[in-house]
Parts: structure tokens; C-alpha cells; sequence
């Protein structure tokens, strides 16, 4: 059985989707993009934006009474491949080693013209 796991503290979904969904013991979250959650307010620049989006994964796994340390997969969406460093040192600063496996993929767009978006896999 499936269970939904929602939080006022990221994004709310934007669309016929649930921010994360828990089955069998693992959780997989929807995209989450750097939106301010009380203000809708989209950061400046691509580190600031890089913190939102990940504090705002943080707060998700959270709602979903995990940690970050349970993370075993993420995905990366970023607009700029020339952002990749400033977003690696900010992802740094939220994923404890050892790290999750992830990639990291240039698209064109993202919603909301954001600079990142990311999704993750979590071992409950």
C-alpha cells in the first residue's frame, strides 16, 4: 500500500501529483524546485537556489520521518551545466558521506524558469 507524504514546509505540487509517496519502506519524491514555501518567492542565483531546493528536499524527507543520511539516490536537474560546481558545493553542505549515487542532467526548462530541480530516493 501506498502512503502520501505532504509538507506545507516545500512547494506544494503544482500539478496531479503528490510531493512524495512511501511504499515498502522506501520514499520517492516529485521534483522539487527552489520556491520559498510561505512566500512563493524563487531565490537569485544558482547557489541560493541550490540551498532552497535542498532545504526544501530536507524538509520533505522529514514530513516523511526520514533524514538526509537515508537518502540513496538523487536526480538533478540543472538549467546551466556551468552551474554544476556552485550547486556540487551546495549539495555538499546536505548530503553527509558516504554520499548517494546521483546524476546530474542539463535540460532546457524547468518549471517556473527555476535553475534546479531535484528528486530523491530515500531508504526508510
Amino acid at each position: 500500500m501506498k502512503n502520501v507524504i505532504s509538507t506545507d514546509k516545500a512547494p506544494a505540487a503544482i500539478g496531479p501529483y503528490s510531493q512524495a509517496i512511501e511504499v515498502n519502506g522506501m520514499v520517492y519524491t516529485s521534483g522539487v524546485i527552489p520556491v520559498v514555501p510561505e512566500t512563493g518567492e524563487i531565490p537569485e542565483g544558482s547557489k541560493a537556489q541550490a540551498r532552497q531546493a535542498f532545504t526544501n528536499m530536507k524538509n520533505l524527507v522529514e514530513a516523511a520521518g526520514c533524514s538526509m543520511e537515508q537518502v540513496v539516490k538523487t536526480t538533478v536537474f540543472i538549467k546551466e551545466m556551468d552551474d554544476f560546481g556552485a550547486i556540487n558545493e551546495v549539495y555538499a553542505e546536505f548530503f553527509p558521506a558516504p554520499y548517494p549515487a546521483r546524476s546530474c542532467v542539463e535540460v532546457a526548462r524547468l518549471p517556473k524558469d527555476v535553475m534546479l530541480e531535484v528528486e530523491a530516493i530515500v531508504q526508510k
